[in-house]
């Protein structure tokens, strides 16, 4: 970094989609990662004291000094390179700052979607272990939203499309949140799960992510009990569950 450079704000490089591992990777460029407050209960990152922006060039400020820790953890962690992959709850922060913020409305429009066709109203027949799971994993999940937001479920037997009640769409729709980090989260949570049930499940405490990993790979569960596992796909999938952790443990954070 050039001297005219260090008097700048520090953009964030830019969130490295799946795939794209060999892209290369800019070195890093500061000793510490620390946070400070900048008012109304914000906090914002800094590295070297200069504060982070976002690839959008908004000010990385959040909610919390917790969060606002967590957040520079990721950065602090870095080693002789910075990886976006390795620092989940940024690159999550970065979406709901340059995405969410401004398409509330959408993305709150897209979990909604998701229980219209909720992963868990689509139930096996068969083989009897996958049967009980779904039911031991799913049923309390869907009597929990039934009790906390009015929200009946219609299930289906294999693949066949089942529209849902209005009212219970309606339901859902009302207990989203209208705060970008909370929102940016449980869409993130709601995309890898296959539902919003799920997703609303842990973003209110009822269950934790590893609880909520299981009940939406219930399927995958059964199969590799009688089949066997592939490495390649516990690799993915362990992958896809670091980033749903991290929007589990973001909510929990702002939480505090």
């Amino acid at each position: 970094m050039s001297d005219q450079d260090r008097g700048k704000d520090i953009p964030l490089a830019p969130g490295l989609p799946p795939g794209m591992g060999e892209r290369k990777l800019p070195k890093r460029f500061y000793k510490a990662a620390t946070v400070a407050p900048v008012g109304e209960g914000l906090f914002r990152i800094e590295l070297d004291g200069r504060p982070v922006r976002t690839p959008g060039r908004n000010l990385i400020a959040v909610p919390g000094e917790a969060l606002a820790q967590a957040l520079a953890a990721e950065w602090q962690a870095q080693g002789e390179l910075i990886d976006p992959m390795s620092m989940p709850m940024t690159r999550l922060a970065n979406s709901a700052l340059d995405g969410v913020a401004s398409a509330m409305e959408e993305v709150a429009g897209e979990i909604a979607r998701y229980a219209g066709s909720d992963l868990l109203c689509y139930r096996a027949d068969s083989p009897e272990k996958l049967v009980a799971l779904q039911g031991a994993l799913w049923d309390p999940l869907l009597d929990w939203a039934r009790e906390e937001f009015g929200a009946v479920f219609v299930l289906s037997e294999g693949v066949r499309f089942v529209d849902q009640p209005e009212r219970t769409l309606e339901a859902i729709a009302g207990a989203l949140p209208d705060e970008p980090l909370r929102l940016a989260a449980l869409n993130l949570m709601t995309t890898l799960s296959g539902s919003a049930v799920i997703a609303l499940a842990v973003a209110r405490g009822r269950i934790t992510a590893q609880e909520a990993w299981r009940a939406a790979h219930a399927d995958e569960e059964i199969q590799e009990e009688l089949w066997g596992t592939d490495a390649e796909a516990l690799a993915r999938r362990a992958a896809r569950f670091r980033d749903f952790e991290a929007a589990a443990r973001l909510v929990a954070l702002l939480e505090r």
